[in-house]
């Protein structure tokens, strides 16, 4: 019998907190858009009036860069606009057709983590693990109680750092290794890692590194049996990659690209790709996410799910989307120790090293705990200053940027978030803190 659906529940939204955070991570992540060592991003903490507490998770950075969203931007849509118009709703139906939602354009890590919120809240309302609730968003009847991971190596200095990165990870039991790749650091990095491993699962993702002129060198990559390139081309684009791949041997998957549902039909339609990666924070949320996964799982179209360097909160929603029987390849969503140490809830992600599998954690909603002195201690590295002059400073890594209270209305919300309450439910009214329309700029 197919799980119940949910189209028909309701749940009453009592208060929406925000919690940005700074996340240091265990080693340096280098990629084509730069290098990371500090993490950022917004958890969302959404309270029902029957006492249920739902997580959420703001993937954005610092700067755009994988996408247009930052934490700021986050905050500001989220504070702004996104939350004030949720509270104002009396009840919510979760059939996913949600006004308040669709009225605000774009900004899809943001919805997403709202989402992810309600309906983590709704999964612990009705004593489910996340992965049922998704179950029943979805035209399937089961799922797995583990997924199959691979792990993802940024750039290294040399060939030899990403030898020994690589034999540490299949040592750890990893089955599958994606290599970042960028131009000057691809023929030659997968010639050498093929030179010492040339069975081992294998794959490469460019983060739109490349145009249609870095052809030639894009078909050197044939002779590597890659399981796929990921992304070689622009962020927006379907259309060129649909060129490139009659080009080219080994499947292209489409990662930055895909932001709906239309989009993997488009992108199948034009022989675009021949695998699909699938992050529901870049499609807005587990309904759309949940749409291209019953699509590619009938159309037979190769899925995995991708990962955003996620704390606990969004690597535990993501796993149990990645435990669907139509993703049919490893997912980016490796053990917790390979990102951060501590994570801020428990229990960790562990790497069952015999089936490079994780598994869903038991119990209700996430089925985690967030430790709230790791949550305090992690919120302290964005702000040093906030609420005791009237210029604020936001700090970001390597550099801090003085946003006045006459400057842009979504620079000072960082600072701010720390003084303000929560938002709180019932209609719009003197609960709910919006910050008032400033006029002017922001200067460094």
């Amino acid at each position: 019998m197919a799980p119940k659906s949910i189209a028909h529940t309701e749940i009453t939204v009592r208060e929406v907190i925000l919690h940005p955070v700074a996340m240091p991570l265990v080693r340096p992540f280098e990629t084509s858009f730069g290098t990371q060592t500090l993490r950022a991003a917004v958890l969302v903490e959404l309270h029902t009036l029957r006492g249920a507490v739902g997580w959420g998770e703001v993937t954005a950075d610092w700067a755009p860069g994988y996408s247009y969203e930052t934490v700021h931007t986050a905050l500001h849509v989220l504070s702004d606009f996104l939350i004030p118009r949720l509270m104002a709703a009396p009840r919510l139906m979760l059939d996913g057709r949600w006004p308040w939602l669709s009225s605000v354009r774009g900004h899809p890590l943001a919805k997403h983590a709202l989402v992810s919120a309600i309906l983590s809240a709704v999964a612990e309302e009705q004593e489910l693990p996340f992965a049922d609730l998704l179950l029943r968003l979805s035209s399937t009847r089961q799922r797995r109680t583990a997924a199959e991971v691979g792990v993802s190596i940024g750039v290294q200095p040399t060939i030899r750092h990403t030898l020994e990165a690589i034999e540490q990870h299949l040592a750890e039991g990893y089955r599958r290794i994606k290599l970042k790749i960028k131009p000057g650091w691809d023929v030659i990095v997968l010639r050498g890692v093929r030179a010492v491993y040339p069975d081992i699962t294998l794959m490469a993702d460019a983060n739109s590194a490349y145009t249609l002129a870095d052809l030639p060198m894009l078909k050197q990559l044939d002779e590597f049996n890659l399981l796929m390139i990921e992304q070689p081309l622009a962020y927006d684009d379907i259309y060129h990659h649909s060129l490139l791949q009659k080009e080219l041997n080994t499947p292209l998957c489409l990662d930055e690209s895909i932001h709906s549902l239309g989009d993997v039909q488009l992108a199948w339609e034009l022989g675009a790709c021949g695998v699909i990666n699938l992050k529901p924070q870049r499609v807005g949320g587990f309904f759309e996410a949940v749409r291209i996964h019953d699509f590619c799982l009938e159309n037979s179209i190769p899925l995995w799910v991708g990962g955003m360097l996620e704390t606990g909160v969004g690597r535990a929603a993501s796993l149990a989307l990645a435990c669907l029987p139509g993703i049919t390849l490893p997912s980016d969503l490796s053990a917790t120790a390979r990102y951060y140490d501590p994570d801020l809830a428990d229990p960790p992600f562990v790497l069952e090293a015999s089936s490079s599998t994780l598994s869903l954690p038991e119990g209700p909603g996430l089925g985690i705990a967030i430790v709230p002195e790791r949550l305090q201690a992690r919120k302290a590295p964005l702000s040093s200053k906030c609420g005791s002059n009237a210029d604020h400073e936001v700090l970001h890594p390597g550099r801090t940027t003085r946003a006045t209270r006459t400057g842009a209305r979504f620079l000072p919300l960082l600072a701010r978030l720390y003084e303000r309450r929560p938002h709180r439910g019932g209609a719009l009214g003197p609960d709910v803190d919006v910050l008032p329309a400033t006029p002017g700029g922001f200067g460094q």
